[in-house]
């Protein structure tokens, strides 16, 4: 019996897909950022902010996931009525100088 106080994800495995392949970062790169993801299960909001102008859209970057003067960064939807979040991107962006 799965947790009704869990959120539903989607399109996460697809995007973590993509950026592994497109990306190739390393081992250690790849386990933070799909840790991150799993911790979307319990609390999709945390750390991550709203996008304005757009319905439910939230973003974010992973933290520690600076490498090479890119961060990693996600966003996705968030459909309370269903408790679903749904992936739109997870890429790397150039850090801020």
């Amino acid at each position: 019996m799965s947790d009704p106080s869990l959120w539903h994800l989607r399109g996460f495995e697809q995007h973590l897909d993509l950026w592994i392949s497109t990306q190739q970062p390393d081992q250690d790169l790849i386990n933070l950022v799909t840790a991150w993801v799993l911790s979307r299960f319990e609390d999709p909001y945390q750390g991550v902010r709203r996008e304005p102008g757009f319905s439910n859209l939230w973003w974010g970057h992973v933290p520690l996931s600076i490498s090479d003067g890119e961060v990693v960064v996600c966003s996705y939807v968030i459909e309370e009525a269903n408790r679903t979040v749904t992936c739109k991107s997870i890429m790397p962006l150039s850090w801020p100088t």
